[in-house]
């Protein structure tokens, strides 16, 4: 088993806390190790997190997956924005190429310029996507890493719906799904849309029963 980066000093009232969700991504990724690092060989792949939140997933890719890449770590959340560079720094080697961007999903990252997009997104079903805070101040942050609407989706399907211009070619998408998000009826709508999409790993947690699948174009294997 591969070491868990450390998390130091995290403000727990603003920035999500690496739960059980946090783990099934640092496995995932584990097993997924050998395709990564076969897919990219020949080029310096891109790595895009978004909702970084402390950051523990970003590091431990550059950590034990990929690291020759380079990483850019989205939240909209500026306080997870400074504690991803912060949980990079005090686990990082030096050739680490990281930054961190407040900014919504991927907007402001070049269209399919992205190999590696990882998202835990705000999952749990909710009557509504709660807005943005208008100060840094405010105690709602961590809301927006939680919520995700009714059926737990709104946000994830605003980034199922833009892979296309998000993703290189090649590009791979690993995005977390709970039970109640009913992963198997995305996977089956994404299919008729062109995509290959793989459950690599599932698992009970705690209340909850979380998969990571991963979307690849159909014609990029």
């Amino acid at each position: 088993m591969l070491a868990t980066p450390v998390v130091k000093d995290l403000n727990y009232d603003k920035v999500y806390e690496p739960a059980e969700d946090s783990f099934l991504l640092l496995d995932c990724f584990e097993e997924q190790s050998l395709y990564l690092k076969s897919r990219f060989s020949s080029n310096v792949p891109v790595v895009v997190e978004i909702g970084s939140g402390s950051g523990i997933v970003t590091t431990f890719l550059h950590q034990h997956i990929l690291p020759e890449s380079v990483y850019i770590a989205t939240d909209v959340n500026p306080h997870a924005c400074e504690t991803v560079l912060k949980t990079a720094k005090d686990n990082s080697a030096t050739n680490y190429l990281v930054d961190s961007c407040q900014m919504d999903l991927t907007t402001a990252v070049r269209k399919q310029e992205v190999d590696v997009l990882v998202f835990n997104p705000p999952y749990v079903p909710a009557e509504e996507v709660p807005k943005v805070p208008e100060t840094s101040e405010d105690s709602t942050w961590l809301d927006l890493a939680l919520l995700g609407g009714p059926d737990g989706m709104i946000i994830t399907w605003k980034v199922l719906h833009s892979l296309d211009t998000i993703l290189s070619p090649k590009g791979a998408a690993y995005i977390l799904f709970c039970a109640r998000n009913k992963p198997d009826e995305v996977a089956e709508k994404m299919r008729a849309l062109g995509w290959d999409c793989e459950v690599v790993i599932h698992r009970k947690a705690g209340w909850e029963v979380l998969s990571v699948i991963r979307f690849t174009r159909a014609e990029a294997k």
